[in-house]
């Protein structure tokens, strides 16, 4: 794609994927139904509040296109990430369309989502107008880690390949291997790190009282990510 299309693309991908909500009905999770093994309330998945982040990876990637668009059009810092992040956007766009009628579908897509939402973050300079360049890549990035790891967990417990507990843990163990070390690769851009614990909390509060495995599973998690993100956030030497 020409360097001079990219930028006014991807502010029209960042409003196209704010307004996807608007235009498609509200998912709520996929309908257990649609699964052999239904599961009311599957344990991976984080309580209703934390999805409210959106609004603020929303407003944030909006930001970050305009202002690549307006003040930085040909910069490279910014067109470096901009490739994968057009494509994470656009298939979210299609996503909500999907998700409620094609569980399968709509986790490949998602993971499809995830890895080119970090490919953009890793490929953003974190030193160079953070706020307005890596920051909201980070905070992107680290959702789609956790809700990612959310799709395919329902999806195993859903078609009966783990039990809704073993899938939890599992989609635990895996947020947090890719986690850490992206954590690690970026050690002074802690939204991502704060993101993906925010993600697990909605976990420990989802299953609180009524899932203890998941629970106290979901706070170890939390703890090792937030303490791994705040100790690299303190590091001296940047490992860029």
């Amino acid at each position: 794609m020409s360097q001079r299309i990219l930028p006014p693309a991807l502010l029209l991908a960042a409003l196209a994927f704010a307004a996807a909500p608007l235009v498609t009905p509200p998912f709520m999770g996929y309908d257990p139904a649609i699964f052999p093994v239904i599961i009311a309330r599957p344990s991976v998945q984080p309580a209703g509040y934390a999805f409210a982040i959106w609004g603020v990876i929303y407003l944030w990637l909006i930001v970050h296109a305009g202002f690549a668009m307006l003040r930085r059009n040909g910069d490279a810092a910014y067109l470096r990430p901009a490739l994968p992040l057009l494509g994470a956007l656009i298939l979210g766009t299609l996503w909500l369309a999907i998700a409620g009628s094609y569980p399968i579908t709509a986790t490949a897509v998602i993971l499809i989502m995830a890895a080119l939402a970090l490919t953009a973050y890793l490929r953003a300079d974190p030193t160079d107008e953070r706020w307005l360049l890596a920051a909201p890549l980070a905070i992107f990035a680290g959702w789609l880690t956790a809700a990612a790891a959310v799709s395919l967990g329902v999806i195993l417990a859903g078609y009966g390949v783990l039990s809704d507990t073993a899938a939890a843990i599992a989609m635990l163990i895996l947020v947090l291997a890719v986690a850490l070390p992206v954590q690690a690769s970026r050690p002074h851009m802690p939204v991502y790190g704060a993101t993906v614990t925010w993600a697990i909390t909605g976990i420990i509060v989802a299953n609180w009282g009524l899932n203890d495995v998941v629970t106290n599973a979901a706070v170890a998690g939390a703890v090792v990510m937030a303490t791994a993100t705040l100790a690299l956030s303190q590091s001296r030497k940047p490992a860029y």
